[in-house]
């Protein structure tokens, strides 16, 4: 059981941390006034973005108000700093838009750790601006049987799911590729070790704040570093029931090899020495 006192202050210490290292907290948060049914679970689906105007509105589009509505979702975009049209279409269809008005480049973790800040959701979905479920109702439909029934994945405190590249761009290797990958992950949760893709977790909240969030110094390989220590205070799964869509961009400019080869020293990195080789994660659009 989660102590409560303890995630007000993990929240607050978050806040700090997002702050820290000589950084200020400079972020603008937008909220658009409206109610929800408070029914259980309230999701909160957290999107972190940076020059995402060529997919974000399609992506946004798929969070109708009716499925909002039906699931009891909150939609908040955490931008990074963009300087196209980002910003302009979030403002059409996010509940709650964060802006960053840093000096410094901020991580993908701390934007996300900003957009869990700004949430009220029991679930705090993350999920990446290129990415997408299969099958939105399907996807939150899960989400609250799994919130709702203790059984499912043993009280799992988060949730990692299978990642394809969409049915329209999707190559045979690509195929090869996730299909190993997606074994993978989840293998290592299955012996408890903590891993998940970035491109969509899902986590409880209580469990999210009482770990700290996602570390914000780390650019690449925080999606791996929370999972790791939610595992230790509680249990992972990986969810076969639903899956989402990613963007192949990155995988087509750099190639497989290159990229696993990067995950692989930041992981390492992040397990012996605390932090991430890389010191940003190159934009790719």
């Amino acid at each position: 059981m989660v102590n409560v006192q303890q995630v007000n202050k993990s929240l607050a210490q978050l806040k700090n941390k997002n702050g820290s290292n000589g950084k200020a907290s400079t972020s603008i948060i937008i909220e658009k006034i409206f109610s929800f049914k408070r029914k259980t679970p309230l999701i909160s689906v957290i999107i972190p973005v940076l020059q995402e105007e060529k997919l974000i509105e399609s992506t946004l589009k798929l969070y109708s108000v009716e499925l909002r509505n039906k699931y009891n979702i909150e939609v908040i975009v955490s931008d990074g700093g963009s300087s196209d049209r980002t910003l302009g279409i979030a403002e059409k269809y996010a509940d709650i838009i964060i802006k960053h008005n840093g000096n410094h480049r901020q991580t993908i973790a701390e934007g996300r750790n900003k957009g869990a800040e700004a949430s009220k959701g029991d679930v705090l979905v993350f999920i990446n601006g290129d990415t997408f479920p299969q099958n939105p109702e399907h996807f939150f439909q899960f989400i609250h049987k799994w919130c709702n029934e203790n059984t499912l994945y043993g009280k799992a405190s988060a949730l990692a799911c299978p990642v394809y590249v969409a049915p329209g761009e999707i190559l045979f290797k690509d195929k090869i590729f996730y299909k190993l990958h997606n074994f993978y992950i989840w293998l290592l949760i299955s012996v408890g070790m903590g891993m998940g893709r970035g491109e969509c977790q899902i986590i409880k909240r209580e469990e999210f704040f009482s770990v700290g969030g996602y570390n914000p110094t780390i650019a690449a390989g925080e999606d791996f570093d929370l999972f790791r220590r939610i595992s230790k205070i509680g249990k992972l799964g990986f969810a076969k029931e639903i899956l989402v869509y990613e963007s192949p961009r990155r995988f087509r400019k750099y190639g497989y090899l290159r990229i696993l080869l990067s995950w692989t020293v930041n992981s390492l990195s992040v397990i012996f020495r605390g932090k991430s080789v890389s010191k940003e994660w190159e934009a790719v659009r």
